[in-house]
């Protein structure tokens, strides 16, 4: 692994993370064109602890306040509980199919047609009229949380997103632009460790010295762009909406299904 990759995919994973256009979708597109493998394609999932990293040191003074009325206030028990049983449908299946999620990995072209076809659904899902009913992710009820977690699940494509199908899930579901965008940070807290942790646990015996260097400054790298992202992102698309990131997947994956031609 050369440096410099490490830094490009490290800057791709934390400007792409809290978005919905696949992180991992970029990551492995440009990691084939640069010809870039790590065993097992666990980079490619370690360095999303400097994601998680961002996202808790953004988010830190209001999980400490949610930890501090947890005993005492129903209404964030309820939310609590609600990231819980949103997290527990992609916990399962992320458990039971991993290594067929990996195999996905291998396949570029499945990478861009999702790309595509998901920039297809933002656009679509952005233009309609919604009416939301939910303003606040503290409000969200307990079988809305439980849908989203489903929908989170159709990410296990690469190409997917993680971000894209929690947010349009939400959407559909009744909940405006930013707390649906909102509610995906927070159930991308559990659903990245859990993905971080089992992938190292996976992994570790195959890891050398030098990979561990190169995970550890790609993740410093995609700390510093994903700290970027979540301070600026919630405003973005309240003002708006998703329109930007649905072209920007239809234009990537137009790209590489393109170069996939061309350079096979």
């Amino acid at each position: 692994m050369q440096t410099w990759h490490v830094v490009v995919l490290g800057l791709i994973e934390g400007a792409t993370e809290f978005i919905p256009v696949s992180s991992t979708g970029h990551i492995l597109l440009v990691g084939h064109f640069l010809g870039f493998h790590s065993p097992g394609k666990s980079f490619e999932v370690l360095i999303q602890l400097g994601a998680i990293l961002a996202i808790l040191s953004v988010y830190a003074a209001k999980l400490i306040r949610l930890l501090i009325d947890l005993p005492s206030d129903p209404r964030t028990r309820r939310f609590v509980l609600g990231i819980l049983v949103a997290f527990l449908p992609a916990a399962v299946i992320g458990a039971i199919m991993h290594g067929a999620i990996k195999l996905l990995f291998d396949f570029p072209i499945v990478i861009c047609i999702a790309l595509i076809l998901g920039g297809i659904v933002l656009l679509w899902v952005d233009r309609l009229e919604l009416k939301p009913v939910y303003r606040d992710v503290m409000d969200y009820p307990l079988k809305t949380s439980l849908a989203i977690g489903i929908c989170q699940c159709a990410a296990m494509i690469p190409g997917v997103s993680r971000s894209g199908s929690t947010i349009v899930g939400a959407m559909l579901l009744g909940a405006d632009k930013r707390s649906a965008a909102e509610f995906s940070f927070f159930l991308a807290m559990p659903t990245m460790a859990g993905a971080f942790a089992y992938d190292l646990f996976k992994n570790w015996k195959v890891l050398d010295t030098s990979d561990v260097a190169m995970i550890a400054l790609g993740f410093a790298v995609s700390f510093v762009a994903a700290l970027v992202v979540v301070r600026f992102l919630l405003d973005y698309v309240s003002r708006h909406g998703f329109a930007l990131f649905g072209w920007w997947r239809i234009i990537v994956g137009g790209i590489g299904l393109g170069a996939l031609l061309v350079l096979g």
